[in-house]
């Protein structure tokens, strides 16, 4: 549909451009002896007002179509493949720190470098920073994904839609838990939906790693990550050392400068809003009481860790009622999408309807005001 229009709108734009040569260009055709040529004042306001309703069509049809873009995702459907780019492996990136490195890490400011990718084919960007809060705060920030549209750039929308608890052992490289995600990044005119499918490895690799979910069709071809937390090695106590890298894989009717940014920016954005928001929590505890206290096992107490560890059945009964609700909610943003999806459709008909009927109007009123003005003259 997208070519058709395409055709169309290249077709308008010529018998436009042909009209307006045949007016401006006396020297090309000059007209019979005795015969006025027209008017150019006339022509220059037919020209204005064409101009203008021509740029508001060419706006109206860009909008219905970064919507439909944006509406591409599918809950229900699973996505064209079962990945794409070589997915991180949890654990210590062993990357080196010289001189240079650590003091830009404490000037507060991130180190960016290069790591191998696991199947050692290619590199990839990777992210130091510092933060000066506890890593029990830094991993309650990351693993807040229901509030990440209040702390993360570009965030719309963010939820989790399901939590499988798994129990670690040797055979599933001490895999905890993982945690399904539905995520919306706006940006001018444009939203992109996509499913994210994370694997946390907290207590024996320090480690969260992510792909998307292939159940669910993304709008992101697709896209995996890491984070690796450990406490400074200068202060562990209250500081901590965050790892993290992307990769992102875009269609190509992605624009550019999105692409752009999911690639690049992204990077030192994401580093950038866990400091941030770690640091602002960690000043509140301070001020409340005093920082956090330590359990018998060096455990900080009120983060996620200390939870792993604490009452098996309290905390399997609360990611029970938990994953019930977040399939219940699915559902339910399923069935509303469906219906939302019917009404944008019959409204994108009626526009584009609206559209080519305008296009047809501009044609006509053009071919009725050179046929008047070749009689009158």
């Amino acid at each position: 549909a997208f070519m058709h229009y395409h055709c169309f709108q290249r077709r308008n734009a010529l018998l436009f451009s042909e009209s307006c040569r045949e007016a401006e260009s006396p020297v090309d055709k000059k007209p019979p002896s005795g015969v006025r040529s027209r008017g150019s004042a006339s022509f220059s306001s037919t020209h204005a007002d064409a101009s203008s309703l021509w740029n508001t069509m060419k706006s109206t049809f860009l909008v219905i179509t970064l919507t439909g873009w944006a509406s591409a995702s599918n809950f229900d459907k699973p996505h064209a493949h079962k990945g794409k780019l070589v997915p991180f492996q949890p654990g210590d990136p062993k990357v080196k720190l010289d001189g240079k490195a650590k003091n830009i890490l404490r000037s507060g400011k991130p180190y960016q470098t290069q790591v191998q990718t696991s199947d050692g084919a290619g590199g990839r960007g990777l992210v130091v920073q510092d933060v000066d809060a506890p890593t029990s705060i830094v991993w309650e920030r990351i693993l807040d994904y229901d509030n990440y549209a209040n702390m993360v750039p570009k965030t719309a929308e963010s939820k989790n839609y399901k939590i499988v608890p798994h129990k670690p052992t040797k055979a599933n490289n001490f895999l905890e838990k993982e945690i399904y995600t539905r995520m919306k990044v706006g940006f001018p005119m444009l939203k992109l939906e996509f499913f994210v499918r994370h694997f946390l490895y907290l207590q024996h690799h320090n480690s969260l790693t992510w792909t998307l979910d292939y159940s669910k069709e993304s709008d992101f071809d697709d896209s995996m990550g890491y984070w690796y937390i450990v406490p400074h090695p200068d202060d562990p106590d209250e500081k901590t050392r965050l790892f993290y890298s992307v990769g992102v894989s875009m269609f190509d009717w992605v624009p550019k400068f999105v692409v752009d940014f999911m690639s690049s920016k992204a990077l030192t954005d994401a580093t950038a809003w866990v400091k941030k928001y770690s640091e602002i929590e960690y000043q509140k505890e301070l001020a409340a009481g005093g920082g956090r206290k330590k359990t018998s096992d060096g455990q900080q107490m009120g983060s996620p860790m200390f939870g792993i560890f604490g009452n098996k059945k309290k905390k399997e009964e609360e990611e029970r009622l938990l994953r019930e609700a977040a399939e219940k909610q699915a559902v339910e943003e399923s069935q509303k999408r469906r219906r939302l999806m019917s009404i944008r459709a019959g409204w994108k008909r009626y526009l584009l309807v609206s559209l080519v009927l305008a296009l047809t109007a501009y044609n006509a009123a053009l071919f009725l005001t050179d046929v008047s003005q070749d009689k009158s003259v």
